[in-house]
């Protein structure tokens, strides 16, 4: 199902520079009982990415609009959120008016298996580093080849997400989302200042640490702190919070703060739907 400005079609003009260059954003919600989880963030993330891309920032309230009218019968879901600058003739130069192209499409929820929460989910290293770009750090940018090319790596279904590292080899993030260690009870995840989306749930689990008694900071990690760490999750606004049980040669238990948080969020996620 999809929505092409407010219209239920989806064939984009051919002109279109999200098309063309990858010049737009998009945002991925969970639809728990008919209800986008945790829109305004999405939405103001969207409008911090449209204010450093210079694309007029669609109106709130249409989205919500459009965003209910798509997904209200859904019991569980995932939509999806394009916006682009809209169509332009050859050449990189801005059109003039800028008229934002916005595509919303619905999707079935993947069916993880429940194993993947309970126990853990297998993390492996990708060889694609990502190049560092401040003016595009923490924004969800439609240009994505870096995490294409990296999930192109393996096929293997016994492996879910891949860890990336950056040009001068810190870690930023998995293909699809934030990496949190804990370490002797702190929780560490990689700055986002040079390259690596920031998600929706990270931001959660910054503005619920301290309520819970919980040292959440961000900072350079290496290789050798994820393989020292007690405990190593993953979030995203689908997933949700995933234990690692293995990376690479080292095995990791669900670990007390993993649990703590995964119980958080799901509570969390639980009020947000209401």
């Amino acid at each position: 199902m999809w929505l092409l400005n407010g219209e239920r079609r989806h064939c984009i003009d051919a002109s279109d520079r999200g098309f063309h260059y990858g010049d737009g954003l998009f945002e991925t919600f969970e639809v728990l009982d008919g209800k986008p989880l945790f829109f305004e963030r999405h939405c103001q993330r969207l409008q911090q990415g449209c204010q450093a891309l210079l694309i007029p920032c669609p109106d709130f309230d249409v989205l919500r609009a459009e965003a209910w009218a798509l997904a209200g019968d859904s019991r569980r879901a995932v939509l999806k959120l394009i916006v682009t600058r809209g169509s332009g003739g050859r050449g990189y130069r801005q059109p003039q008016p800028i008229s934002p192209t916005r595509l919303f499409s619905l999707h079935p929820h993947p069916a993880y298996p429940e194993t993947w929460q309970n126990q853990g989910i297998d993390l492996r290293l990708c060889h694609k580093r990502l190049a560092l770009n401040p003016d595009l750090a923490r924004i969800k940018h439609l240009n994505r080849l870096e995490q294409v090319l990296a999930r192109a790596e393996w096929s293997d279904d016994d492996i879910q997400e891949g860890l990336m590292l950056d040009a001068e080899g810190f870690v930023v993030e998995g293909t699809m989302s934030n990496v949190f260690i804990v370490k002797q009870g702190e929780i560490l995840t990689p700055c986002l200042d040079r390259c690596g989306i920031a998600g929706i749930v990270r931001g959660l689990l910054f503005d619920a640490a301290e309520s819970l008694a919980l040292s959440l900071r961000e900072t350079r990690l290496t290789l050798d702190d994820v393989h020292g760490a007690d405990e190593l999750f993953l979030s995203n606004a689908v997933i949700g919070l995933w234990p690692v049980k293995r990376f690479e040669q080292r095995r990791f238990d669900v670990g007390p703060v993993t649990r703590r948080l995964q119980a958080w969020y799901a509570s969390a996620r639980a009020e947000d739907a209401r």
